[in-house]
């Protein structure tokens, strides 16, 4: 662990059930972040994203391992760390019995601040947020949009060095989660630490500096984006689709294609020079299909899997 890590996590383990029945959540999972950057956790459903969060932030207690906060001890001093937190949980847990401002006034006196200092950020914070116009609002009157910019908003009630985002913006109609983006990208302009998991590959390429794909509790694959991308993905990909796309794909495709893969009724195709494929499919009728190039969805689905998780 290095002192510059703001963050930093070594062999992690955590595990629920008793006896045979024990089941591994957390698998050895090791990773640092540096000041300034956005790392994401990607993974399916029921991988460990949650529960590494949780054990960051000294919530849940771990089997064995080591984790520094904001250079403290966790879960032994996580107390102290999480005064230099934020959180933005998946879901949103405003308190409907206060107004826009109330609930960042209230937030504020959890980590021990003087009303005077918290009254001193509200402005600022409603600024960020795009609210200013509904600081006296009742959270029943706010749109999920809002209601989300306000819980990004409260977590920054104490100037935290690093915060914690789960699935920030499952939920949103396009418009806000791009608001919410540009929020983000802000916050790392000004050298906070974001932690960030979500199922928007879009949305983890656009903001993490670097991300961590995880699956049953271990980590498979680390790095920037677009290097995983480069490491594990051919280069182009061709989506094929229509009446005639598995007559072309058994004629043609498995030829031109370095790698293909059928998920319904979408045909992938992976190579690293589609004009062959592109030429073939220009003169087959009864098919449709797109040439794009690869990306981090293609990389999560080739290491995660297609088949649903609950």
């Amino acid at each position: 662990m290095n002192d510059s890590d703001i963050l930093a996590v070594n062999d992690l383990r955590k595990s629920y059930g008793n006896g045979s029945g024990k089941t591994l959540v957390v698998d050895g999972l090791s990773f640092y972040l540096q000041r300034g950057e956005c790392y994401g956790l990607l993974g399916p459903n029921g991988a460990g994203k949650t529960t590494t969060l949780r054990l960051c932030l000294g919530l849940t207690e771990p089997d064995s391992g080591e984790i520094r906060l904001v250079g403290k001890r966790v879960p032994q001093e996580a107390r102290a760390a999480r005064l230099r937190v934020g959180v933005v949980p998946q879901a949103d847990n405003l308190d409907p019995d206060f107004t826009v401002a109330e609930n960042l006034l209230v937030f504020g006196r959890y980590f021990g601040m003087r009303d005077t200092e918290i009254l001193e950020r509200i402005p600022g914070l409603l600024e960020f947020a795009n609210l200013a116009a509904k600081k006296d609002a009742q959270i029943s009157e706010l749109s999920g949009g809002m209601k989300r910019r306000l819980t990004l908003a409260r977590a920054l009630v104490n100037n935290p060095a690093i915060i914690f985002m789960d699935e920030p913006t499952t939920g949103l109609d396009p418009q806000a989660r791009h608001m919410i983006w540009e929020r983000l990208k802000a916050l790392l302009n000004e050298g906070k630490t974001i932690v960030l998991t979500t199922h928007f590959m879009d949305e983890a390429e656009r903001l993490c500096d670097r991300l961590a794909v995880i699956d049953h509790g271990h980590m498979i694959a680390e790095g920037a984006p677009r290097d995983l991308i480069g490491q594990h993905i051919e280069a182009e990909v061709v989506e094929v689709y229509g009446d005639n796309a598995t007559a072309w794909a058994e004629a043609q495709g498995r030829i031109k294609a370095a790698r293909m893969e059928v998920s319904g009724e979408t045909i992938f195709c992976y190579t690293n020079d589609a004009q062959p494929l592109l030429g073939s499919l220009h003169r087959m009728h009864g098919v449709r299909y797109l040439h794009r190039p690869a990306n981090l969805e293609d990389l999560f689905l080739k290491l995660t899997g297609r088949e649903m998780r609950d």
